[in-house]
């Protein structure tokens, strides 16, 4: 199944997403079709609350950057409950895209070295330190199960100049090529 993703101005993107246990239902089908709407997407990463659920499983596949970046060379994780205990280094900035916001790309400060536990696909814990593009792919994809979008960290004044596109987005007045649902127009678009 292709999730429609989640169009900015939806409330489940501000919404801290709930921890699952390994019994969740549907847990495997849920992932796979997390997996296949990303890849629909052309997306790097999804997290749950991009396709209008509100639990803490994120899907990761760096390898698009694999070329420019030899650290995103087969990273491709699963990352559930995740929850990151320490970020370090100089922040760097990075233009960053989002599929909850088509056409949108910002540059965004996050830090190369992030920290964090979390459970796999078949529930085995794991603590890991991340660094380059995958850390930064994992801090974006994070931020949605904590319920901060992308948009949420780049300065006020910025943020007012998007005003009138991230209207245009919520509403559906933007080109698209995958499934999304978008808040202001209450039903799910191609």
């Amino acid at each position: 199944m292709i999730f429609p993703v989640v169009a900015y101005g939806h409330p489940i993107l501000k919404k801290v997403a709930e921890d699952i246990s390994p019994d969740y239902p549907g847990l495997k089908d849920f992932i796979a079709d997390m997996w296949n709407t990303m890849y629909q997407s052309d997306g790097v990463g999804l997290a749950a609350p991009q396709v209008n659920c509100s639990i803490r499983v994120i899907v990761i596949d760096a390898s698009p950057f694999a070329e420019k970046y030899p650290e995103a060379k087969g990273f491709k994780r699963v990352f559930i409950n995740a929850k990151i205990y320490k970020n370090e280094g100089e922040e760097f900035s990075f233009n960053e895209g989002c599929l909850s916001f088509p056409g949108l790309h910002e540059d965004i400060l996050r830090k190369p070295v992030v920290y964090m536990k979390y459970y796999d696909e078949n529930f085995q814990e794991h603590d890991e330190r991340f660094e380059g593009v995958p850390a930064r792919i994992v801090q974006h994809e994070y931020d949605h199960i904590e319920g901060i979008v992308f948009v949420d960290r780049i300065p006020s004044l910025k943020k007012m100049l998007l005003k009138r596109k991230l209207t245009d987005i919520s509403k559906g007045n933007v080109e698209v090529t995958y499934k999304m649902l978008f808040p202001a127009i209450k039903k799910g678009r191609k």
